[in-house]
């Protein structure tokens, strides 16, 4: 009679035991999950890094010529336009016109000190903030635009207080802003890839 209530006892012991076991593994499973997420986390760069000049990478494959796209680079406005034949021929013949027309007092990488002020000429990659008082400038690419006049060749036009850039962002005579609007470090990792705040001088907050 003891020899069986022991080995029923043995029985339950062996429940508890292997439920325990059981529990214990699923325990520390879902805790080495819970201890993994900050370690995955830290893999990507943080919201501070970012707004210190993490890169920002954009797929300029749907932009299509004629159009423009903003993104942000350490929490400023970054315009990207994809410029037609037309609007690369209206940069030339209105020099005169400019207040730094071959941007030698302006902010921009030396790979982008050309009238394009580009890496390539059909993609303008602009800080799309005026050099005046940093308002945002509007887009006003058709030629000849009534709002601003018959010389105008299609540009950038500020609402705030009436600064005009062209189609590279150069500032015009008579403009309260005093230089072209600013370019950032930028590359192309690809043909279709733009990644802005990283170039050969330039590597990114990590």
């Amino acid at each position: 009679m003891t020899e069986n209530v022991v080995a029923a006892d043995d029985g339950v012991d062996q429940s508890r035991r292997k439920f325990l076991t059981t529990a214990t593994i699923a325990t520390g499973a879902v805790g080495a999950v819970f201890a993994a997420v900050p370690f995955i986390a830290s893999w990507q760069p943080s919201e501070r890094a970012k707004a210190l000049g993490a890169p920002t990478v954009l797929d300029i494959s749907k932009l299509d010529p004629g159009q423009m796209t903003i993104t942000s680079w350490r929490r400023s406005p970054i315009y990207v336009v994809r410029r037609t034949p037309e609007m690369l021929a209206s940069l030339k013949g209105h020099d005169q016109l400019l207040k730094d027309p071959n941007s030698e007092d302006s902010d921009q990488p030396p790979y982008t000190k050309n009238v394009y002020r580009a890496r390539k000429p059909e993609v303008l990659v602009l800080i799309g903030t005026c050099t005046h008082l940093g308002c945002l400038p509007k887009q006003h690419f058709a030629p000849h635009d009534p709002e601003i006049g018959a010389y105008w060749p299609g540009g950038f036009f500020c609402p705030c207080h009436g600064s005009r850039f062209d189609l590279s962002g150069r500032v015009f005579t008579g403009s309260p802003a005093s230089i072209n609007l600013r370019i950032p470090p930028y590359e192309f990792s690809n043909p279709n890839t733009l990644v802005v705040g990283l170039d050969e001088t330039h590597k990114g907050a990590a």
